[in-house]
Order: structure tokens, then C-alpha cells, then sequence
């Protein structure tokens, strides 16, 4: 567990460690005790629909599930695999860029819950939801 709270800084750098998380344009906007919020820069490629243009539910989810992860490193100092995951979808996400803001509801030293929303660029809900992760330390 980690014992010196990681900057913003550092947990972009542990977070862009993944090509995944490269490609979905993501940085940290800010990281505090048992919270973060994420910025993820819209893509041509997330679209599902052509002629509505909204983005794909599973971009969606995989937002929750990395939010809510992520509201973990405060905790823990890395992100941790996911156990079981919750979504619901609120509305249509159309493109732009998108606020990711999770929070942890239970730490707990094996198993933790935390939960995500994301918001459109006008503050309004596409969707929210909760995961529960694996947190007991690394071997």
C-alpha cells in the first residue's frame, strides 16, 4: 500500500503506462484521497453510430471501470484488477471530450468498491457506475 500520496503527475505517468490509456487520450486532472478526475479526449473512433454519431457504450465502461480503479491509487499506488463492474448508461455520449470523476465507497485490504460518472462537456450525466477491485497488496 502506499504510504506517501502519489502526485497528479505521477499517476498520469503510472497510468499512461498502458497503450490502452494512451489511445483514449486520458489525463489526470486531479488526485486526492480516495478520488480522481480524469479528462479523456474524444476520438472519430469511438463512434458506433455514423449518422448520430454517439459514442459506443463499452467506451463508456471502460471510462467507469479505469475511474473508479484509478480512485483507488490513493490507496493504493497502482491501479488494481476488477473483480465485478456495474454500469448504467444515462444518455447519448456525442462527441467531445469527456470528465471521468470516481471516488472509493469501501477500502478494504483484499477486496474495495469504488464508483465513477461521466460527464459530458456541459457537466450533464452519460453514465455512472461501480466496481469492485482487487486490492490486496502485489506480490
Amino acid at each position: 500500500m502506499s504510504d506517501t500520496p502519489l502526485t497528479k503527475d505521477q499517476v498520469e505517468a503510472l497510468l499512461l503506462r498502458g497503450p490502452f490509456h494512451q489511445w483514449l487520450g486520458l489525463t489526470v486532472v486531479s488526485v486526492g484521497e480516495g478520488a480522481i478526475e480524469l479528462k479523456a479526449t474524444w476520438r472519430p473512433e469511438w463512434v458506433v453510430n455514423a449518422e448520430r454519431g454517439y459514442t459506443h457504450g463499452g467506451i463508456l465502461a471502460t471510462l467507469v471501470d479505469l475511474t473508479a480503479d484509478w480512485a483507488l491509487v490513493s490507496k493504493t499506488g497502482r491501479g488494481v484488477p476488477t473483480v465485478d463492474l456495474r454500469v448504467d448508461y444515462h444518455r447519448a455520449a456525442m462527441q467531445g471530450d469527456l470528465t471521468c470523476r470516481g471516488t472509493v465507497v469501501k477500502f478494504g485490504g483484499q477486496i474495495s468498491v469504488a464508483e465513477a460518472r461521466i460527464l459530458d462537456a456541459e457537466g450533464r450525466l452519460l453514465a455512472s457506475g461501480r466496481g469492485v477491485y482487487m486490492t490486496a497488496p502485489a506480490k
